[in-house]
């Protein structure tokens, strides 16, 4: 249960700390948020499934202040997101390629799926230069919200994510949680 606080506690700063400073980058339909990089953290231990989920439902609740009651969507679905990925990576932890990709894959079919009502209106699916306003289309928005955050969460876990995890192990951390595979 310790574990799992501190990386709840962990996951949500980072992503306090990303929705400040990089804002429109760590929401919307196009998303660089690099608390997701700590999702790693679940090949280490399967105390980061709840840790996760609940470092997800902290941080998706700030969004209430903005948003009011449809926040509610990005703490319960968000946050179930974040629990499949890190639930995948713990899963298929041997292989490292397949386990980082469980939290790009759950955020990346989840996420465009209520993402359109959160966002609807402020213009975010429109795209001048190519012709494109996806606005009044849920399929459109949704397409575009799995090509568009599937790409942003596979840069951020596997651009940042897997160099983490590579430091984590050569500082030890499998050993110090006691996880010998």
């Amino acid at each position: 249960m310790t574990q799992a606080g501190m990386i709840a506690a962990v996951y949500a700063a980072l992503s306090f700390l990303a929705m400040q400073t990089l804002q429109v980058l760590s929401w919307g339909p196009v998303q660089l948020r690099l608390s997701e990089a700590f999702t790693v953290v679940a090949a280490f231990t399967p105390a980061a499934v709840p840790g996760l989920i609940a470092g997800a439902a902290l941080a998706n609740i700030t969004n209430y202040a903005v948003l009011g009651p449809l926040a509610l969507l990005d703490v319960v679905f968000g946050s179930f997101a974040s629990g499949v990925g890190a639930a995948w990576t713990w899963r298929f932890r041997a292989n490292r390629p397949l386990a980082l990709a469980g939290p790009v894959m759950a955020n990346a079919l989840v996420v465009p799926a209520y993402l359109p009502w959160l966002v609807r209106g402020l213009g975010l699916y429109r795209i001048p230069v190519l012709g494109w306003d996806l606005e009044g289309s849920w399929l459109g928005m949704y397409a575009f919200g799995v090509v568009a955050i599937g790409i942003g969460q596979a840069i951020v876990v596997y651009g940042v994510g897997w160099p983490l995890l590579v430091a984590l192990e050569r500082l030890g951390l499998r050993e110090a949680l006691g996880q010998d595979w």
